[in-house]
């Protein structure tokens, strides 16, 4: 009645089948890199104007970063 799953304990009912694994993403930096953005061109809104155009270019690369990283994907 019930088969077994390439070599696991937990049976299988009949016409079931096994969902195969996710491929995982590497993981990268670019998150990382567009969360500082964000705070930093936030933060010289309030502070500096120097700071407001780090935080506003850190922002921008690391949004073409990652997209440009997940379009390789």
């Amino acid at each position: 009645m019930t088969e077994k799953n390439h070599g696991e304990s937990t049976p299988l009912r009949r016409g079931w089948t096994l969902i195969p694994p996710e491929k995982m993403p590497e993981p990268t930096f670019w998150p990382a890199g567009l969360a500082l953005g964000t705070v930093l061109l936030l933060w010289g809104l309030v502070t500096s104007f120097v700071v407001a155009v780090v935080g506003f270019i850190l922002l921008v690369f690391s949004i073409a970063g990652w997209l440009q990283e997940m379009r390789h994907e």
